[in-house]
């Protein structure tokens, strides 16, 4: 069976809207606030009464929404960096316009507050703020060393605390686990930037390598390592369930990570820890299933 022009056209660009606001983290997240809502927030709740929630409803196709716009914007302002550290990349993405990109950026944003206004007026503030604070980044705040990685993990971690402000849930064993995510986002964006390290350069983008060079920013990074394993030796002091396995498997998976991130020197290899730092992150999201089993 063989498809017409324009039916290929539109799938390349399907494809390159959902690569454009990383729908396969999207869905992560849909996922994950749920079972985060369903097995550490209302554990007593049946999941039907958590699907049904209409507000969380609201609430999470929010997030969705206002999280996708920010990975539009982000695109759009990165879009000359892009076509030296992910040439492949930005020819998929670039099959839309950047100007659509913008038109798809302002619409989904509306229709974030509009969903907001539906749940609570204090969401609307939320979500205004969020989105705000994801443009402040992809403005100004990218290009501060000493910020920006903070600040975008921060970002990332933020939709969660959504959740905790909904079910008004503030047990210190979330914040525990929010926090051992929010230094595994933070180790992961550190390496990032040795991977764009060339096109960060030609832009003249203030990262900690561009900045403090390859060794201080692996001690950086070795420093954070072990403020993982300070929140997974506090995290396993709890009765956790069947989530401590994971917990425990992360002491010598960060030491992996430490071990590769002295010997590395080339971006394959920084992709690599990359992707490694993403599964055990995926991995601990999913794992909130497991938590009191």
């Amino acid at each position: 069976m063989f498809f017409s022009k324009s039916q290929e056209n539109l799938f390349f660009k399907v494809l390159a809207l959902f690569s454009i606001v990383r729908g396969y983290n999207i869905l992560t997240l849909i996922l994950a606030q749920y079972l985060t809502a369903r097995y550490v927030f209302s554990p007593n709740s049946s999941f039907e009464e958590i699907i049904f929630d209409l507000n969380l409803f609201y609430l999470v196709i929010a997030t969705a929404l206002s999280t996708s716009s920010g990975y539009i914007i982000n695109n759009y302002f990165d879009a000359e960096k892009d076509k030296i550290n992910r040439p492949q990349k930005f020819l998929i993405e670039h099959t839309i316009p950047q100007r659509i990109q913008f038109r798809i950026y302002l619409v989904l944003n509306l229709i974030c507050i509009a969903i907001s206004w539906l749940f609570s007026f204090k969401a609307v503030l939320f979500f205004l703020v969020y989105i705000f604070g994801i443009l402040l980044y992809s403005l100004l705040i990218k290009r501060l060393f000493w910020l920006s990685n903070l600040y975008k993990a921060f970002l990332t971690i933020l939709p969660f605390f959504a959740i905790t402000l909904y079910f008004k849930n503030f047990e210190r064993i979330i914040f525990l686990y929010a926090g051992f995510l929010f230094v595994l986002i933070l180790i992961k964006d550190i390496i990032k930037d040795f991977e764009n390290f060339k096109g960060d350069w030609v832009h003249s983008y203030k990262t900690l390598p561009t900045v403090f060079g390859n060794s201080i920013t692996k001690l950086i990074i070795s420093a954070l390592i072990l403020v993982t394993w300070s929140l997974i030796y506090l995290l396993t002091e709890n009765n956790l369930g069947l989530i401590e396995y994971y917990f425990i498997f992360c002491w010598p998976y960060m030491f992996l990570i430490l071990f590769l991130t002295w010997i590395s020197s080339t971006k394959k290899i920084y992709l690599w820890i990359h992707n490694l730092l993403k599964l055990i992150i995926v991995v601990g999201v999913f794992g909130i299933y497991f938590i009191h089993k």
